[in-house]
């Protein structure tokens, strides 16, 4: 298992504007950096879906739909998740931020030990346009 260490991170510290302290309504914050830190969190399996076909219309001119399938379809990454994920009941859904909707997979997650997520649905990217 291999993971990626964040080493350097450049950031403008805006002082006073914790939520939920007076005055922190006046600064408008474009996004906020929230991770978890590999001592501890827990290790998750996490299924990334993305489309099944690359055409929109994969048989269409008697094409062979096989032919047009997605051989990224499915991305099986290793995570790093809150603790408290590890207790999900199969079917339990979460937001994992900046990626989309999770849920507990119903069938390999096991609560306590093994937790799995799939992917149910993305955000959508602004960061490429």
């Amino acid at each position: 298992m291999s993971y990626r260490f964040i080493t350097e991170v450049l950031a403008t510290v805006v002082p006073d504007t914790k939520s939920g302290t007076p005055g922190s309504d006046s600064v408008k914050v474009k996004a906020a950096i929230t991770w978890v830190g590999v001592a501890n969190g827990v290790s998750a399996e996490v299924r990334m879906y993305d489309r099944l076909f690359l055409d929109a219309q994969p048989d269409a001119g008697g094409k062979d739909f096989i032919e047009s399938l997605n051989p990224n379809s499915l991305k099986v990454v290793t995570a790093i998740v809150e603790p408290s994920l590890a207790n999900a009941t199969p079917g339990q859904k979460f937001q994992f931020e900046r990626y989309g909707y999770f849920v507990a997979d119903r069938v390999d997650h096991v609560q306590g030990s093994k937790p799995v997520f799939d992917l149910a649905v993305g955000l959508k990217d602004s960061w490429g346009n």
